[in-house]
């Protein structure tokens, strides 16, 4: 049997990174002790979510995958607990800026990074203004006892062709870091349950786990007003059932253990990997 134990991580964040990183850390080690091998923080959580603004100052907060305080401490916490964690952050690459999301392995290195393929633009999440389209293509790491995770940031979540793509590479679990709440320009949009069906949805349609990680707390906005990030973040199995989650405002730790030969039967007997029909879907890779 190949079971993996695995943690999400939900928490309301301020603009100080050291304290961030801290929380962070002290609820990685929450996970491990309840035997979570792979532990998902948030997205961004070096800090407060700086998109609902444009502001050219915040390009300073930025750093390499090798030099950024947020990766470089998960790099050692990973190191000292043998666990997996993937890592959000604000990355600079000479002239360009991405937002990307270091796979950091037990041994303490960076596996790999994923830049974030999808980039929203709108009221309250004005990534464009931020960050460059990602060039790393979707991608898959090796994890515990040789699974295969596959990890998709924020945006990438709404898109069905972002987990199928990580499924057609090997995935067998989806893991999305998140930073997502109330709507600026519509008081009574709540996405929350609309966030959550997403992913259920990838989870049913994939015959995959799916472990999400939101924020939650209320983060200042100076004249355009604050932003209250709605948490209820979640694990669910193959079949779409929630096996643990958190509320809208508490934070803490939800941990899951997934039977993965149990999901590669349900994967094999639902037949949608084998009954696809790629010689019909030509027209989703054409930009007209």
């Amino acid at each position: 049997m190949t079971e993996i134990t695995v943690a999400a991580i939900q928490l309301a964040f301020s603009a100080d990174i050291d304290a961030n990183i801290a929380k962070v850390s002290d609820a990685v080690r929450q996970a491990h002790a309840r035997g979570a091998t792979v532990v998902l923080p948030p997205e961004l959580f070096e800090g407060e979510y700086f998109c609902r603004v444009e502001d050219e100052s915040l390009f300073a907060n930025a750093a390499p995958v090798g030099e950024h305080k947020a990766v470089l401490a998960m790099q050692a916490l990973a190191e000292a607990l043998k666990i997996w964690i993937p890592t959000s952050f604000f990355e600079l690459d000479g002239p360009h800026h991405y937002n990307s999301l270091a796979m950091v392995g037990p041994d303490g290195e960076v596996q790999g990074v994923y830049r974030k393929s999808h980039i929203p633009d709108g009221p309250g999440y004005e990534e464009k203004f931020y960050f460059r389209p990602g060039n790393t293509g979707f991608k898959v790491w090796k994890g515990p006892d040789r699974t295969t995770l596959g990890v998709g940031v924020c945006w990438d979540q709404w898109y069905p062709e972002t987990a199928r793509a990580m499924m057609l590479m090997g995935a067998e679990v989806l893991f999305y870091p998140t930073a997502i709440g109330s709507e600026p320009h519509d008081t009574s949009l709540d996405t929350a349950r609309l966030w959550r069906r997403a992913m259920v949805g990838h989870a049913v349609s994939n015959v995959v786990p799916v472990i999400a990680a939101n924020r939650v707390g209320t983060e200042p906005g100076g004249e355009e007003g604050g932003q209250t990030f709605y948490g209820t973040s979640f694990i669910t199995d193959e079949r779409g059932d929630i096996l643990a989650e958190l509320d809208r405002e508490e934070e803490g730790v939800i941990v899951a253990t997934l039977d993965l030969d149990r999901v590669k039967r349900h994967r094999a007997a639902f037949g949608f990997f084998r009954d696809r029909r790629p010689d019909l879907y030509g027209r989703l890779v054409q930009d007209v």
